[in-house]
């Protein structure tokens, strides 16, 4: 049956055709897919950044957050020819994968239902990381308020380090701290990772847990060193994430994360995402700059 909604259109100087602008991505709140386009148009000049350079991985939802979801890393067949594309080597295959450097690729794996983007720690060298995460994944009984207890002392071991953390939601129910790096070799990344792991476990003994164990996790906050692995990768900044309601990986203050009195201070609506960067800017902004990243200790 052919679309009535279907439209064509130049971004950027690039032909996109955009389909079924009418289906609703969140049936709870009536979200569609016009909607999303509109929320990845208004945030890319801070979301791209973040993105540029790296392969990319999409969760894609083309019936919305009730329907079939899958992962996709290799690009699909049919993309067009001005899609920038990196060949990645796995365990089992080489692959080109998509690298969202522009608002044409965006625009264009948004509408193939990719409603979640997702990027390792590197660029074109998977053996060479230049940021650090640190995952802060709330156990049972714990939530976004107990992350923001940990993320405020990884701040400061951070900071004693000589590093700058960049903070943000998971869009779900932890938080991420993004750290810019020197180009550094996965391994030691993930050996700071882990060391920092435990420096919080002892700074915090009846919050943090830093093993993978599930049956350790109810009521402490997980920091997950193991994000930092090449073969891993972390949700965008400005991403959204395939919730029950729209919700967003969005980019904090430290002040807002200091001042959060409620978990409800701490989620962000795409609409509320969108307007405060038009009127603020972006909070990662640095994130992106070269002059950021320091070297680990």
């Amino acid at each position: 049956m052919p679309d009535p909604t279907a439209t064509v259109t130049e971004v950027a100087g690039r032909r996109l055709r955009l389909t079924h602008l009418d289906r609703v991505l969140y049936p709870g709140s009536g979200f569609t897919k016009a909607a999303m386009l509109h929320y990845y148009t208004r945030v890319a000049p801070a979301m791209l950044p973040q993105l540029m350079g790296r392969p990319a991985s999409f969760l894609r939802l083309p019936e919305g957050v009730d329907g079939q979801r899958f992962w996709a890393k290799r690009v699909p067949p049919g993309a067009p020819s001005w899609v920038p594309r990196l060949q990645v080597t796995h365990r089992q295959e080489t692959m080109p994968q998509v690298l969202v450097d522009d608002l044409p690729t965006l625009l264009w794996a948004a509408n193939l239902g990719c409603l979640e983007f997702h990027v390792p720690q590197w660029h074109t060298d998977p053996a060479l990381h230049d940021r650090l995460i640190i995952d802060l994944d709330p156990g049972d009984g714990v939530g976004l308020l107990e992350c923001a207890v940990v993320a405020l002392t990884a701040r400061q071991l951070l900071a004693d380090d000589g590093l700058t953390a960049f903070p943000k939601t998971a869009g779900s129910k932890g938080l991420h701290l993004s750290v810019p790096l020197h180009p550094t070799p996965a391994e030691a990344a993930g050996r700071y990772a882990r060391d920092l792991a435990r420096r919080l476990r002892e700074a915090l003994p009846t919050l943090v847990v830093d093993q993978m164990a599930k049956e350790l996790r109810p009521g402490r906050v997980f920091v997950d060193w193991s994000q930092n692995n090449s073969a891993k990768t972390t949700v965008a900044a400005y991403s959204l994430r395939a919730r029950p309601t729209p919700s967003v990986s969005a980019p904090l203050t430290w002040a807002e994360l200091a001042a959060a009195r409620r978990p409800a201070d701490l989620v962000r609506t795409p609409e509320a995402v969108a307007t405060r960067l038009a009127a603020d800017g972006d909070p990662h902004a640095a994130l992106a700059d070269p002059d950021t990243a320091k070297a680990l200790p």
